[in-house]
């Protein structure tokens, strides 16, 4: 699956690549409207989709919601170094952060941190006893930097497809 830990084996031809460009912006819209943009048959295109799904190009189908319809108004970006870099350390924190609904996204990153993550609350308050559960009392963490978003300038999902070379 291509989830970050394994690559798909699907080759992604031309067709392939200009179907997840479209499926990106809008995942709703309907196949013989994809098929029409990209000169397949919609069954062509049906069973493509279902083959990039199979292979796990496709991680998922879901709807993004906005976080203000909800409302969820802190929205933080976390530096988090851990007491050391040993693997049990690294995956008790990663199995941490991939547990905590409020983790939006969690990178392993380099370059003088451990992670960096995107969390999302619904206020100050909230985000102050997330902080204290998951950092503040946690003895993987050696320490943390909040950056917390004053507007939401981009939050997308696609990713670029690149042609084919």
């Amino acid at each position: 699956m291509a989830n970050g830990q394994g690559k798909s084996a699907r080759i992604l031809d031309s067709f392939d690549r200009a179907i997840l460009r479209i499926v990106q912006a809008d995942n709703k819209l309907p196949q013989r409207q994809i098929a029409a943009a990209v000169n397949l048959s919609a069954a062509a295109v049906q069973r493509r989709i279902a083959a990039m799904e199979a292979a796990g190009v496709i991680a998922r189908n879901v709807a993004i919601v906005d976080p203000d319809a909800v409302p969820l108004t802190i929205t933080s970006i976390v530096e988090v170094q851990l007491v050391d870099e040993r693997m049990p350390t690294v995956e008790r924190a990663r199995r941490l952060f991939l547990d905590t609904p409020e983790v939006q996204q969690c990178y392993y990153v380099t370059g003088g941190v451990s992670f960096t993550l995107v969390i999302v609350t619904s206020d100050m308050r909230a985000y102050s006893a997330l902080t204290r559960r998951l950092f503040a009392e946690n003895e993987c963490i050696a320490s943390y930097r909040s950056l917390i978003a004053l507007d939401r300038v981009k939050a997308d999902t696609a990713i670029v497809i690149p042609p084919l070379p």
